[in-house]
């Protein structure tokens, strides 16, 4: 089974070879010097790079999200759910899932400063289903240790 780190690069792969195989394209429109086609050719220039863009930026937050867990896995204190009762899909059941999350916010209220409570908070915000909350937790976790120096 692929890990989600190399799914990640295969996708950034694919996007790749469509960059350059899009772009050869792209430029053969614009030098038409038609509007219509150099409208079309720059369209599929641009829509593209926003992808890359995007996706860069997606493996630069997996790559430091991995560091994190790594420091605190080192450190013995990567949050530990394995005590959390599962659904038969291996989801946590959502009242554990409430209840952990209550318990990391808490942490975060009392120790504010400190991005591992931040981080404990994102991976019970996705725990509760909440990916966007969680991704911008882990943001800040991220930004508060580069902070740490």
């Amino acid at each position: 089974m692929a890990t989600p780190r190399t799914t990640a690069f295969v996708v950034a792969l694919v996007l790749l070879v469509y960059l350059v195989l899009m772009g050869g394209r792209a430029v053969t429109m614009i030098v038409t010097g038609q509007p219509v086609f150099v409208v079309l050719g720059l369209a599929i220039l641009v829509f593209p790079v926003l992808g890359a863009v995007l996706v860069v930026d997606q493996l630069r937050f997996g790559a430091a999200t991995e560091r994190l867990a790594r420091r605190l896995d080192d450190e013995g204190a990567l949050p530990d759910v394995s005590h959390l009762p599962r659904r038969p899909s291996g989801r946590v059941q959502r009242e554990a899932a409430d209840e952990w999350f209550d318990a990391k916010q808490a942490e975060v209220e009392a120790e504010p400063g400190d991005w591992r409570r931040w981080f404990a908070l994102a991976q019970a915000y996705d725990l509760a289903g909440d990916r966007n909350r969680g991704r911008k937790a882990m943001r800040k976790a991220i930004d508060m240790e580069r902070a740490e120096g």
